[in-house]
């Protein structure tokens, strides 16, 4: 049985087609709320040392390494979701460019977290912030319910709502 597909939106691989896991252990952010993300912080990706947080088909961090960044890595523990990943940056040639890994590698200048609305894992969200540089910034996409924590030491920059999904962008102080 063949994987899903999801289009990647811009850059360098846009309008490329990959694949997504076949499992229910991941969901994949819908096109409209990537394109929203990736309009509003655009300019801060190109050069950037990126994680994508619980990163299911790996869908925003090769958006990241479409739009230039300089390295992604892959937080994921699903072996399907990790797999599919793998395969994904095979295919579009940017392997070099990422690395998978099951804990955040170092520091980072944007962190995406999708966590899987049925499980939110709120603590391991909040863990994710002490990998952030200065000035960095935090993407975090969630369910309405129940709500994340308030990170103090992050300024909140923009909180939209696109059907079940609430997407938040907060800048490191």
């Amino acid at each position: 049985m063949a994987n899903n597909k999801l289009r990647i939106i811009s850059g360098s691989f846009g309008s490329q087609l990959i694949d997504t896991p076949k499992t229910s252990a991941t969901h994949p952010m819908g096109e409209r709320e990537r394109m929203a993300i990736f309009n509003s912080i655009r300019e801060q990706i190109p050069g950037r040392r990126i994680l994508d947080a619980f990163a299911g088909s790996g869908a925003i961090g090769i958006e990241a390494l479409s739009l230039d960044a300089s390295h992604v890595d892959f937080m994921e523990n699903n072996n399907k979701a990790i797999k599919v990943i793998k395969q994904n940056l095979i295919k579009l040639n940017c392997a070099d460019r990422a690395g998978i890994v099951r804990y955040p590698d170092g520091d980072y200048g944007i962190i995406f977290a999708d966590p899987p609305y049925d499980n939110p894992q709120y603590d391991v969200v909040a863990s994710l912030v002490q990998h952030l540089v200065p000035g960095g910034i935090f993407v975090l996409s969630h369910p309405a319910q129940p709500q994340p924590p308030v990170f103090n030491y992050l300024e909140l920059i923009s909180d939209k709502k696109y059907a079940a999904a609430c997407i938040k962008i907060y800048r490191k102080k």
